[in-house]
């Protein structure tokens, strides 16, 4: 980036502005996101959630660099994003471990691709490994481990590679309920010790509320921000608290009242 350090502080890390995106399929065209506005400041925590098909995936891809507006700007610290960078790290529900290498393996991948010195790359892919607790599995193989687990090795894996931002397409969508609880909290001590910037999607309301420092709120047909909701609630937050489940609950109204509209549309 050109800018200098100060100039760069008082940029989003991640923004986007009228932003449109349009598929073709089966011969027509399919508005996916509609003018969509969204700034996200260093070190914030912002859980996008909505039903299916409201885009929410879709413009994490953008902001990831995999996939590009059909019209529209996508920056990082107000400069375009042209596509993947290891300043913006992906994990995805479906982990995308290589099968073919060991947890100690797929952590140091990154780093390895960057021809890190030998004693760097060992010491990093150490630190990660111990950050998310899996020192012990070090040559373990993808297939030998949980579904946890192996989500922690995904996590590890992008923060090896020093990303700023931290991007998550429902990892925990796949896992058991005491597992996904576990990451939770896993995820949010990460995120204190790092200081990273996360976005995060789910469709889950009481995880969007746990975790996060903004709700944006989706809506499709097409895709657009309907709600961008700042979370009052201290950490560590209580679920079963009174201000918590009033925050619930008034989320999950919003997302009900939106898909209301469309049904009755």
């Amino acid at each position: 980036m050109s800018e200098l350090p100060a100039q760069r502080q008082a940029l989003p890390v991640l923004s986007v502005s009228q932003l449109n995106k349009q598929f073709s399929v089966g011969g027509r065209t399919v508005q996916a996101l509609h003018d969509v506005n969204l700034s996200v400041k260093k070190g914030e925590f912002v859980c996008l959630i909505g039903a299916s098909g409201c885009g929410k995936s879709t413009l994490l891809r953008i902001l990831a660099g995999f996939d590009t507006p059909s019209s529209g700007t996508a920056q990082m610290y107000g400069m375009p994003i042209k596509g993947p960078g290891p300043e913006r790290g992906m994990v995805f529900q479906d982990f995308g471990l290589f099968p073919w290498l060991t947890v100690r393996q797929n952590i140091g991948f990154g780093p390895h691709q960057r021809s890190l010195p030998s004693a760097r790359l060992a010491e990093t892919t150490s630190h990660y490994m111990d950050m998310v607790g899996l020192s012990k599995f070090a040559d373990y193989y993808p297939g030998q481990l949980s579904g946890g687990m192996k989500q922690r090795v995904a996590i590890a894996r992008v923060l090896a590679n020093e990303c700023e931002v931290l991007l998550m397409d429902e990892p925990f969508g796949a896992l058991d309920a005491l597992t996904r609880e576990k990451l939770q909290q896993d995820l949010l001590e990460i995120w204190a010790r790092t200081k990273l910037t996360v976005i995060f999607v789910t469709h889950a309301v009481e995880e969007a509320v746990l975790l996060s420092d903004r709700v944006v709120v989706m809506t499709a047909g097409p895709g657009r921000i309907e709600e961008d909701v700042a979370l009052e609630l201290q950490r560590p937050r209580d679920i079963v608290g009174i201000e918590f489940n009033q925050v619930r609950r008034d989320i999950t109204q919003m997302l009900s009242s939106h898909v209301s509209t469309r049904v009755a549309a």
